[in-house]
């Protein structure tokens, strides 16, 4: 019987948030959503803020907020490497809150334009979070 697992990590700078056996991932490219099964081709990705999938049993789904980074696929291991993700029971909903609040209201005051952009990036991270919490908390 062939396998239809492969190893997946996912590595932040501070930690490691993911390691094990998984039937499929999928992960926010630049260019939209891909996906990874068992013995796909060998890949190098760059992925953006977004939700990483994984499916680990027949019926078993993690969600993973992610604010971007790489991904190395190999035929039997993925790799992400990511600035920063959290599992989505691990996300803090009211620090999410409060730091999508943060970040609208600079970009109300339209601050200086390098502000704008990062007020811009912490907005997306921010909601990005909140909407993967929010898929497990229904």
């Amino acid at each position: 019987m062939e396998n239809k697992t492969f190893a997946l990590e996912i590595l932040t700078p501070d930690r490691k948030v993911y390691s094990g056996d998984v039937e499929s991932f999928v992960a926010p490219g630049f260019e939209g959503y891909f996906g990874v099964l068992a013995r796909h081709a060998p890949l190098i990705a760059a992925i953006r803020v977004g939700e990483i999938k994984v499916r680990t049993g027949s019926d078993d789904e993690l969600l993973f907020a992610t604010s971007g980074g790489f991904v190395e696929v190999l035929p039997d291991k993925v790799t992400v490497l990511s600035e920063a993700a959290e599992e989505a029971t691990e996300i803090d909903v009211t620090r999410a809150e409060s730091a999508k609040e943060r970040a609208m209201k600079r970009l109300q005051e339209g601050r200086k334009a390098w502000d704008v952009a990062r007020s811009e990036t912490s907005l997306a991270r921010a909601m990005n979070r909140l909407r993967v919490a929010g898929k497990i908390q229904a």
